[in-house]
């Protein structure tokens, strides 16, 4: 015989195990006056018992949450499907708020504009206790209306000062990067060591801070040394714009020797793109991709690459979050600098 799904125990059954009113159930369980201390802990040891939980559309009515957070991803739908960065960073994420029983409400839109759209309907319909904002932007528009909407928010990937200061102290904003910059630096010190004088950055969206921050790196570096050579380009991060890049730059009169992706799937786009123009990585062209994954790792040769555990960013913004909801301080953290792991894809410069 079929079993039916078990009822989920409510407010009646409450109040018939426990010997009260519902109205009296009401007032214990949502700690209003109106019962004594003693009915009030007998109705909380029976719904305990009965493994009663209040419902979270009850609660947003009610004004009390709605037990789940938001992230908005203003970007190209088109690079979600290819990109493991974001499936990763969720993926951490959504470990950190199981435990809380924290849902997580998920929406992409095309620009900023319709982001901030999104995070004034969510807070008017009472849709999400509190909110993860990514990529950070050149005079960007979230960090004060977060905190005119007064939502508890975690913005991840670093922030300028300029915003960062110029928020209310009292908002509930907390910010959680990593050192672009320093990663940047590493690459440029990895590939110099090699030989390497003409480096080309194929970018990700411009107008992302993370974006202009890599790009001062590496024209600092570059400067630092003396390579004249240097420069970046800016994409969608899609495959098919890292492809067409890396058409474009080999086949200029003075092609780069090496090639820094913001992602690793533009970085595999051009490891093909080099195949097709009869070239040999790292041999004729070394490459290095941004954010390590399964794909840097499984092609011919395998591609050098910064590293962090994307997982564990995700576990760590997300619970920075819940420290907010909880009524912590908002903070300002630095995470874990990504790490070059060389790879078969870089060498030393022919003929250097």
């Amino acid at each position: 015989m079929r079993r039916l799904p078990a009822r989920r125990p409510t407010i009646r059954d409450i109040a018939r195990r426990a010997g009260v009113s519902e109205s009296a159930v009401s007032f214990a369980l949502n700690g209003r006056p109106g019962v004594s201390a003693a009915t009030r802990e007998r109705v909380r040891r029976v719904a305990e018992q009965l493994g009663w939980q209040p419902s979270t559309a009850a609660r947003a009515l009610s004004g009390e949450g709605s037990a789940t957070v938001g992230l908005v991803l203003a970007r190209p739908a088109r690079t979600l499907g290819v990109e493991s960065f974001f499936l990763r960073l969720v993926s951490g994420v959504q470990e950190a708020l199981a435990p809380r029983r924290l849902g997580l409400l998920f929406q992409v839109v095309e620009d900023v504009t319709a982001e901030c759209a999104v995070h004034r309907r969510w807070w008017a319909e009472h849709r999400v206790d509190g909110l993860l904002v990514v990529d950070p932007r050149d005079a960007d528009p979230r960090p004060a209306l977060l905190a005119e909407l007064g939502l508890p928010a975690v913005v991840i990937g670093a922030m300028d000062d300029p915003p960062w200061e110029a928020r209310p102290p009292d908002a509930p904003l907390s910010n959680l990067w990593a050192d672009d910059a320093a990663a940047m630096a590493s690459v440029v010190d990895h590939l110099h060591a090699l030989g390497h004088q003409h480096l080309v950055h194929v970018a990700g969206l411009p107008g992302l801070a993370h974006t202009r921050r890599r790009i001062a790196s590496l024209r600092r570096e570059a400067d630092r040394r003396g390579l004249p050579d240097v420069h970046s380009v800016t994409t969608d991060y899609s495959d098919a714009q890292g492809a067409e890049a890396t058409r474009r730059l080999l086949s200029a009169p003075s092609p780069p020797t090496a090639i820094v992706y913001d992602n690793d799937v533009m970085a595999v786009a051009g490891l093909s793109v080099a195949a097709q123009h009869g070239l040999s990585v790292p041999t004729d062209l070394s490459i290095v991709a941004w954010d390590d994954s399964i794909l840097c790792r499984s092609t011919h040769p395998p591609l050098t690459a910064l590293t962090r555990d994307t997982d564990a960013f995700g576990r760590r913004a997300a619970e920075e979050l819940v420290a907010l909801l909880d009524g912590g301080p908002p903070r300002r953290c630095r995470d874990t600098t990504p790490r070059l792991v060389a790879r078969g894809s870089t060498g030393v410069v022919r003929g250097g």
